[in-house]
Order: C-alpha cells, then sequence, then structure tokens
C-alpha cells in the first residue's frame, strides 16, 4: 500500500492505492483520504500495474462526483 500524490487525473490530491493478488487476478482498492471513500476494482494480472491503478482512480473520481451531486452511487 501507498500513497500516489502524483495522480495525474481528476481532481484528487492524494490517493491511497492497494494491490492484492488472487490467483491471475489483482484487486486495486484506492481511497481518498480526506472522505475515507474506498472504491476497488478486480482486473489481469497481466494489465500493468498503472492501468489498473488508474481505472481505480477513475472510479473513485466517479463515486465522488456521483455522492457530491447527490447520485446513487454508495459503494
Amino acid at each position: 500500500m501507498w500513497r500516489d500524490e502524483g495522480v495525474p487525473t481528476g481532481t484528487l490530491n492524494e490517493v491511497i492505492i492497494e494491490f492484492h493478488r488472487i490467483g491471475n487476478a489483482v484487486k486495486v482498492t484506492a481511497v481518498d483520504p480526506e472522505s475515507l471513500v474506498e472504491v476497488s476494482i478486480v482486473g489481469p494480472s497481466g494489465a500493468g500495474e498503472e492501468i489498473l491503478k488508474r481505472t481505480a482512480i477513475r472510479k473513485l473520481e466517479y463515486v465522488l462526483d456521483k455522492r457530491r451531486s447527490g447520485g446513487a452511487a454508495k459503494r
């Protein structure tokens, strides 16, 4: 687990990223340390760490935007 302060997407200043390998898959969890909102994705282990990280961050941004706009994304 580490903090990624050089997040290249959206408006997040800092994101905590965690990788867990599960067989042929990797579970990636992204957490916004300010709001403590957490999301996870699962992808193939051969996809590459950077792609998986960016996908998790984009999902986190999506969930945070939905919450700000009063949308239904609560996970």
